[in-house]
């Protein structure tokens, strides 16, 4: 791939010599290997688990959003994603002992849900200092698919900066809907979408962040009537979003205030 873009003019000619050098420095940063079972549970037991703030979501989580994965959150419109994105917020900057992560957050909004009012009363109920949790989340407001993915590259960069406990993209899908419509830019979209959660993967992989991306529903047409029917609606984003994501949360809307996550 190196030999390709050099010669494409992308990069500058290189031999093979320094290819290989370069190869062997990468396998020595990144294991490229083989490794027993019992070292890959030593590091699962050391992943940590932000907190949701609450008891009941964490218990049915095994103890919170898992780091160095993606979780996704889908439902109906006003169903709880976004105020969980706001949680998660005040949560990666708790100490460890609090179940948080002692690190910053990173908000991607694409249909303009950050409030970050709603930071400042979360901040205020913890007895934290509002102006220090504001400033430990860093935002921004994507327009199109195509900035969504280079705000995806600037995330990366700033995390080699400070130290980030969680990425949060709300939501993953609503611009690839838009900006890609019809059954003709159906197979594009797709490959967009899942170049960008790809991206997303990677960050996670090298900086053991949680990724949550919430995710937008459409009508089940094939939902059969009754009583003992299937769920109405389905997430958006199908196979491609489906797996690559290694938690999928379904929020419904309940009796009153209450919400459903299952």
């Amino acid at each position: 791939r190196l030999r390709e873009l050099g010669k494409a003019g992308d990069l500058p000619v290189w031999s093979d010599d320094k290819i290989k050098m370069l190869q062997r420095a990468a396998a020595k940063c990144v294991p490229l290997g083989f490794q027993v079972a019992s070292e890959c549970l030593a590091q699962r037991e050391q992943m940590i688990r932000l907190t949701t703030g609450s008891a009941k979501l964490d218990g049915l989580l095994q103890g919170g959003i898992e780091t160095g994965s993606i979780t996704e959150l889908h439902g109906e419109f006003r169903s709880g994603k976004s105020q969980l994105c706001h949680q998660l917020c005040i949560s990666a900057q708790l100490p460890l002992d609090q179940r948080g992560g002692e690190g910053k957050a990173l908000f991607i909004d694409t249909e303009g849900t950050f409030r970050p009012e709603r930071l400042k009363d979360m901040a205020r109920k913890r007895g934290l200092n509002e102006e220090d949790v504001l400033n430990n989340v860093c935002c921004a407001r994507a327009y199109t698919a195509e900035h969504q993915i280079s705000l995806l590259k600037m995330a990366a960069a700033l995390m080699t900066e400070s130290r980030f406990a969680v990425v949060i993209v709300d939501s993953a899908t609503a611009l690839f809907r838009t900006d890609y419509t019809g059954r003709g830019d159906l197979a594009e979209r797709q490959q967009q979408l899942g170049q960008f959660l790809r991206m997303l993967q990677r960050i996670v992989d090298e900086f053991g962040v949680a990724a949550v991306i919430t995710n937008q529903v459409m009508a089940s047409v094939d939902a059969l009537p009754g009583p003992y029917a299937g769920p109405t609606s389905r997430p958006v984003g199908g196979h491609v979003l489906a797996h690559a994501c290694q938690t999928r949360l379904s929020f419904r809307k309940g009796r009153g205030t209450a919400r459903v996550c299952k």
